[in-house]
């Protein structure tokens, strides 16, 4: 290969690679914030929403507490948390900027509600950690962070959120912020380095005041980097899955209306849940093994089309097969292994006041498919003061442990690294019909 060909390959990847790029920045960014109780979560979102003025004057009125704006109750809906002063449901706010659009998850600090937190955090691209400076013995040179804090941290690893940033709150509250700040980022930059958490930033924020929030104050605690909104114009979306193509049904449509298209054979709607898929292409089902090839992809609109991973989509077979809500369409020859085991080791955030313990049955969701599971054993229990791993004969509320299970009857699953939807799983209790526990699978 001669220079110049050499020169040219070169530029086509960093063309590539930039145009790459400039689509992941390009998409929607989804956002959770998250981190301990009174953290001011509730307060930045609203922030955020008053100054890229985003927030009518009509819903700003309804947000008045003798004469001042509680810019928390822009998110806070429920009369429960109003009263309270705390969030204990997510709310979902949409905002955009000229350089992106936003979709923006308020997750409760509470202990009790970790399992909101978890369903928020699942599917976003990033996540705002906030850590109240107020709450924490900022003189010390690496004072003790909040256990919420550090649990929520490693939530948001363990579900593959691709950018994680860390905001420092109520710095305008403390005799020294900037001395603050600086002890605050020793003791986060330590924590993460220990957990394996990579961090995007660090930011100093008064959600109250509206410093680094929107826009930037360069120099304040010392930081003269890009402030908190502009850094989320510049994060990335979370990159597909790499796994082979692989469809829950959630809908079979049995008579469809629209005969043209389906061709009097029935349509399986869904999710496409990873890879890609087109006419002529084998696929299996799960359960039963039997293949077919696929017909037709509709889109959303019913209109032939191929559809990516994370849309919407209709698939109509070449042939007529026993296939009902629940079951997978899966790219033929890329999930044996899978098929064949039905023993799982994952990592698990348990949620349920009854402790997890060895021997239980418990309902299993993968996809819309449910399958009897029973726990084998309990491998570890992740301290999250110390992040050491020990052993445990039961898991409470809110820990993080690996176990072993049995399923009934295999599922398509893979590493939760490799796939977000392939790779989760929830458990219910048989009797109560709680979410009890999230699973991730190793």
């Amino acid at each position: 290969m001669n220079t110049s060909t050499i020169q040219a390959a070169v530029l086509d990847e960093r063309q590539n690679t930039a145009a790459a790029t400039e689509q992941d920045t390009r998409a929607a960014l989804r956002f959770v914030t998250c981190g301990s109780v009174d953290d001011g979560k509730s307060t930045l979102i609203g922030r955020l929403l008053v100054d890229s003025k985003t927030v009518l004057q009509d819903q700003l009125a309804g947000v008045q507490r003798g004469g001042q704006t509680d810019l928390a109750l822009l998110t806070d809906g429920l009369q429960a948390e109003r009263e309270q002063g705390i969030t204990i449901d997510v709310a979902y706010r949409y905002f955009n900027t000229a350089a992106r659009k936003f979709i923006i998850a308020d997750a409760p600090g509470h202990e009790q509600y970790t399992r909101n937190m978890v369903t928020a955090a699942s599917s976003a691209d990033a996540a705002v950690v906030l850590v109240d400076a107020t709450k924490l013995d900022w003189q010390s040179a690496l004072p003790e962070l909040l256990p919420q804090t550090r649990r929520h941290s490693l939530l948001v690893n363990l579900l593959r959120v691709t950018s994680i940033v860390f905001a420092v709150n109520k710095l305008d509250a403390v005799e020294k912020p900037d001395v603050a700040f600086a002890h605050i980022s020793a003791a986060l930059n330590r924590f993460a380095d220990e957990a394996q958490i990579p961090v995007k930033a660090i930011i100093p924020v008064s959600a109250l005041i509206g410093y680094n929030v929107v826009d930037a104050n360069p120099g304040w605690c010392g930081y003269n980097s890009p402030g908190l909104l502009q850094l989320l114009e510049q994060l990335p979306a979370t990159p597909a899955d790499t796994a082979p193509f692989a469809f829950p049904v959630q809908w079979v449509e049995k008579f469809s209306s629209s005969s043209d298209t389906s061709q009097g054979r029935r349509v399986f709607w869904g999710r496409i849940a990873s890879g890609d898929v087109k006419p002529g292409q084998e696929i299996t089902v799960l359960p039963g093994g039997k293949t077919a090839k696929v017909a037709q992809v509709l889109d959303h609109a019913r209109q032939p089309k191929d559809v990516k991973a994370g849309h919407s989509a209709g698939i109509i077979l070449d042939r007529e097969l026993d296939v009902s809500r629940g079951d997978w369409l899966l790219a033929a020859g890329g999930f044996e292994p899978a098929l064949g085991s039905n023993q799982i080791t994952a990592t698990v955030a348990w949620m349920d006041e009854e402790p997890l313990v060895p021997g239980r049955m418990y309902l299993a969701l993968h996809g819309h498919r449910w399958v009897k599971a029973k726990v084998k054993r309990i491998v570890s229990h992740i301290n999250i003061n110390t992040l050491e791993s020990h052993d445990a004969a039961q898991l409470d509320a809110n820990a993080i442990g690996v176990i072993e299970l049995a399923l009934l009857e295999p599922i398509a699953a893979l590493p939760y690294k490799q796939s977000r939807v392939l790779g989760s799983l929830v458990l219910v209790d048989t009797a109560s019909h709680k979410t009890s526990g999230a699973l991730l699978v190793l």
